[in-house]
């Protein structure tokens, strides 16, 4: 049976990417939605689908309910962020319509409230989803994989630099600013305590990538994670920009926001990202993702793992998006069950993660293959 999968800000800068993985499935009829029904249409012929595609015109700020009673989607991916001044709107109206409901989001409130829809979504038989992404999904996959190893998992230190020539969106720009230089909580040595966004330089050596800054970011994981891993002391996550200069041009911004001088960058976020793509001759199309564990092994003494993914030829931006194409293709083929709604966590692991990566310019490095 052919399910109808509405893609909310389809031919946008995640979701064209969500489209172009999904229009080949016999079982999915894809419906690209967004602002212009022109952009939806004219990116709808140019994807190589099995089932003709349709294109709409939504607002997500409009009216969702009714939206969704002309659509009548079976699901609803939603892309269009930043997610951190959004209500749960798309949400709430494909809970009313009886459709599962995906996005990508990695705001913090955003995705640990989204378990609050979890008893009337479990009413109507359907799965809710947040943060089918990056974080928490993959990072939650990448512990998961290596609990077995441990006795304890005491620090988990992670993030994600990414590819100067890459596509930029707007939406994921203005996210990004919305934190740069904002106090927000972490566990760190056992407490939890205050840290600032795109703070606390430091530099990561990547297989093949070299030497990248990273400062830090606020997601859902250093909410989650600590409920999730009791063993954990220090929780932190961090991202980066592939130009240094970049990278080192916002930390000094970050110190205005820090001391009240400016009350946020989310404003800038358009001349930002214009500065920004100034820069793409310096730059590169790879990307990468880092976790390191650190903790007691099952043998009693201290053991550390190190995991990369490393993206290369432009195809970063399907790390962040192959949660919602697995989770998607899932539940139109049946084998997807679970239904509630919940952060995206043990719905998809590691091995299934790799291997979806497959035939991508995408490789995996491990603490085995580094030393």
């Amino acid at each position: 049976m052919v399910k109808r999968v509405l893609v909310i800000g389809g031919y946008g800068n995640f979701g064209s990417y969500l489209a172009q993985s999904l229009a080949g499935e016999a079982n999915i009829q894809l419906i690209i939605g967004g602002r212009s029904r022109e952009k939806a249409r004219k990116f709808a012929t140019q994807l190589s689908a099995t089932n003709t595609p349709g294109a709409v015109a939504l607002d997500i700020s409009g009216n969702m309910p009714q939206y969704l009673s002309e659509m009548k989607p079976d699901i609803v991916v939603h892309t269009t962020g930043p997610y951190q001044h959004q209500s749960y709107s798309v949400a709430e109206a494909c809970i009313g319509q009886g459709c599962h409901y995906i996005d990508l989001a990695d705001a913090r409130r955003f995705v640990v409230g989204i378990s609050n829809y979890d008893r009337v979504a479990r009413e109507k038989n359907i799965l809710v989803v947040s943060g089918a992404s990056s974080v928490p999904c993959l990072s939650a996959a990448v512990i998961d994989h290596y609990r077995k190893y441990f006795r304890s998992i005491e620090k988990a230190e992670y993030g994600i630099s990414a590819a100067q020539q890459t596509n930029r969106g707007l939406a994921t720009t203005t996210a990004i600013l919305g934190y740069v230089g904002k106090p927000f909580m972490s566990l760190i040595d056992g407490c939890r305590r205050t840290i600032y966004g795109w703070q606390d330089l430091h530099t990561v050596e990547y297989p093949e990538l070299g030497w990248r800054l990273f400062g830090n970011c606020d997601i859902p994981d250093l909410e989650l994670f600590p409920e999730r891993y009791t063993s954990l002391k220090t929780v932190r996550f961090s991202a980066g920009t592939e130009i240094s200069v970049l990278h080192l041009g916002l930390w000094l911004l970050s110190w205005l926001v820090r001391m009240q001088l400016v009350p946020s960058l989310e404003k800038l976020a358009p001349y930002l990202l214009k500065t920004a793509n100034l820069f793409d001759a310096l730059g590169t199309s790879r990307s990468g993702f880092h976790m390191f564990l650190f903790g007691i092994g099952t043998d009693g003494l201290p053991r550390s793992e190190k995991f990369y993914i490393i993206a290369k030829s432009g195809h970063g931006p399907f790390i962040p998006c192959m949660p919602a194409i697995l989770l998607a293709k899932g539940l139109a083929n049946g084998t997807i069950l679970e239904v509630g709604a919940r952060p995206c966590l043990d719905l998809i692991d590691l091995d299934t993660y790799r291997s979806a990566l497959n035939g991508l310019d995408i490789s995996i490095v491990t603490s085995a293959q580094c030393d």
